[in-house]
């Protein structure tokens, strides 16, 4: 094995090691000799893939935000009515937090109670995200004629309803999934219902 394949195996098991060790708690709780020992290096050696136990946080919630993002591109590309973007969100959510769980128990946990930074960096990619809707939405015939300021109020509704149900999947088990998503289903819904009928001042 070369040293940079050694070294990406390495940064590779840290960032797992503290996936683990944060689920007891949050991160916030987890020392850098807890991460070192779980990963079986001297602590001096984790400094050489990151500079704190916050900037491993951080590398956690990019991680988590990229492939959620590349899976979201499939919906996102199509030519989506409102009940296409709510039906076809939702199923990659599931799909995402099935194959994901251990990144989204982490988001769900440190978007509240993480360090400072981490808590800043989920928020900050959570407007990327409504950002990115409000733009789909504006490209809908129904919303064509909104304001942005409006297209921005419905995707941080929008955004906000599936992070509550990601987390609410996450929290509960897989005998409640059908009923979770079949609420947000419904709460989406009523959402638009209203849009179609909104008219933006602008």
């Amino acid at each position: 094995m070369s040293r940079t394949e050694q070294k990406e195996r390495t940064r590779r098991a840290i960032l797992d090691a503290a996936l683990r060790l944060s689920a007891e708690g949050t991160l916030a709780a987890v020392s850098l000799r807890q991460v070192a020992k779980e990963v079986g290096i001297v602590p001096t050696a984790f400094y050489r893939h990151f500079a704190s136990v916050d900037a491993l946080g951080l590398a956690l919630v990019d991680e988590s935000f990229v492939s959620l993002r590349e899976l979201l591109r499939d919906v996102r590309h199509r030519d989506p009515d409102f009940a296409d973007i709510i039906d076809n969100s939702l199923a990659v959510l599931v799909e995402h937090v099935h194959a994901q769980r251990a990144h989204f128990g982490f988001i769900t946990r440190e978007r509240t109670a993480g360090p400072p930074g981490v808590r800043e960096q989920i928020r900050h990619q959570i407007e990327l995200f409504e950002r990115e809707l409000a733009m789909d939405l504006g490209r809908l015939p129904a919303t064509d004629a909104w304001s942005s300021d409006d297209l921005q109020v419905l995707a941080h509704l929008i955004v906000g309803s599936v992070v509550m149900t990601a987390e609410a999947l996450i929290a509960a088990g897989p005998e409640s999934e059908a009923k979770i998503v079949e609420r947000a289903r419904t709460q989406l819904r009523m959402v638009l219902i209203g849009a179609l009928n909104w008219q933006s001042r602008t």
